[in-house]
């Protein structure tokens, strides 16, 4: 047994956690979000079971098999977005049957020996009351949210992870990030006074609770935002954070379907600028916190499908996860439903499911593609030429001859754990 496993099970038969936690992200490798699922809410819903609120938004309810078939897709972490308000009494009283739902797909992702978090997500959107007049009950309802899940969950191992909350962390009436007005110290002191009660409630609460790793929300889950001196991370005796921001940059190509008053769309993706302009934003990220021992985990990344040119899709959906876990950082795809068929439990598009799948196996995941453990086909060697390597900046040309992918005549390769482009001629 490898002394990583060792680890791990004492982990699992005691209530010390054994793994640093960017030794945690580095295990979590490629992570994927339930979304759409356990955070859904809605007034016009109108559900008296937690099913109802699960299945509103279109999606199956989650099964053991889903997480089973996301494991094998080569991803080693799921993140479980969750609307606590549904069913909620209304003295901030948790639905005993939602603990219960959310407390069976934890242990699904677990038995499956994958790391788990769970967090409050948008969950109507009362979040943004922490910069009103009405603070107060939004401090009241964040405080007991959290001493209750803390305190069900805190048996769970370090393959649980408390995340504070969603990207509503940040308070566009209070500051205005775009005309620079308004009061940005209250603004991220906001911000960083809810991340270190977060880390208050959890730590006093107990058991595992006592050195669990917690993700700790950036401002608006930015990363300029984030890697500003304002925002602060808290101060935690156990030193188990890591700080989580979201990526959909630029949000012309990732959310826009057409023109809207606010931007231009943009129907395709990666051109050298652009290539290199995710490389400086996850490079920032890297040098404000993994070079000073705060693990990152992108908590979402992703871009709508409607109207947008397939392999533009795949560029910015690889580069993202492969740039980012060479950084040393934990990539999770958001998954709305767009992505993984939750039926059929395959990806739709079987490139990406392709891609992931042999990806994962190099940081955690499954065990590679079904055509042999070197991912590829054997090519000829009998003529280099470097001119037919077109990879991006990040991407060395390879050196061997297995082909893991193939797409618009560019064949892709990997090694040192690394992708790269094929620069040879083919028979």
């Amino acid at each position: 047994m490898q002394l990583k496993n060792i680890l791990l099970t004492l982990a699992a038969a005691s209530s010390a956690l054994a793994l640093t936690s960017q030794e945690v992200v580095n295990e979590m490798g490629l992570g994927w979000n339930l979304g759409n699922t356990l955070e859904a809410f809605g007034d016009w819903i109108n559900g008296s079971t937690v099913n109802q609120f699960e299945t509103a938004w279109g999606n199956p309810a989650a099964t053991k098999q889903l997480i089973t078939a996301i494991k094998n897709s080569g991803f080693n972490s799921i993140r479980i977005p969750v609307a606590w308000s549904n069913l909620m009494s209304s003295d901030y009283t948790i639905s005993s049957e939602l603990l219960k739902r959310v407390n069976e797909v934890v242990s699904w992702v677990i038995d499956s020996n994958m790391y788990a978090i769970i967090n409050i997500h948008y969950d109507g959107g009362w979040i943004e009351k922490f910069g009103t007049s009405e603070s107060t009950m939004a401090n009241n309802k964040f405080n007991k949210i959290w001493t209750q899940v803390a305190d069900y969950f805190k048996n769970y191992g370090e393959h649980l992870i408390f995340e504070s909350l969603n990207e509503e962390g940040c308070w566009n009436d209070v500051w205005n990030r775009y005309s620079n007005s308004g009061d940005k110290n209250k603004a991220y002191s906001t911000l960083n006074n809810i991340n270190q009660q977060f880390v208050d409630i959890v730590r006093k609460s107990g058991g595992n609770n006592k050195s669990r790793h917690l993700l700790i929300a950036g401002y608006c889950t930015d990363i300029d935002l984030t890697v500003d001196s304002a925002f602060k991370m808290p101060t935690d005796s156990a030193n188990r954070m890591m700080v989580s921001v979201h990526y959909y940059t630029p949000s012309t190509f990732t959310i826009l379907e057409k023109d809207e008053s606010w931007g231009k769309f943009a129907g395709t993706w990666g051109t050298d600028a652009e290539v290199n302009a995710l490389l400086a934003d996850f490079d920032k990220l890297k040098k404000r916190f993994v070079d000073n021992g705060v693990p990152v985990i992108i908590g979402e990344y992703g871009t709508v499908l409607t109207n947008k040119d397939k392999d533009s899709v795949h560029k910015y959906l690889f580069t993202c996860a492969q740039y980012a876990t060479s950084l040393g950082m934990c990539p999770m795809l958001w998954d709305n439903g767009d992505h993984f068929d939750r039926k059929g439990l395959k990806f739709k598009d079987s490139e990406v499911g392709d891609f992931y799948k042999y990806h994962g196996s190099l940081y955690g995941g499954s065990s590679g593609p079904d055509n042999g453990s070197t991912g590829g086909e054997s090519c000829s060697t009998n003529s280099v030429d470097p001119e037919s390597c077109k990879s991006a900046s990040f991407y060395p040309c390879c050196e061997t001859c297995n082909v893991f992918s193939e797409e618009d005549g560019d064949r892709w390769g990997v090694e040192n754990d690394q992708w790269c482009s094929i620069k040879y001629k083919y028979n």
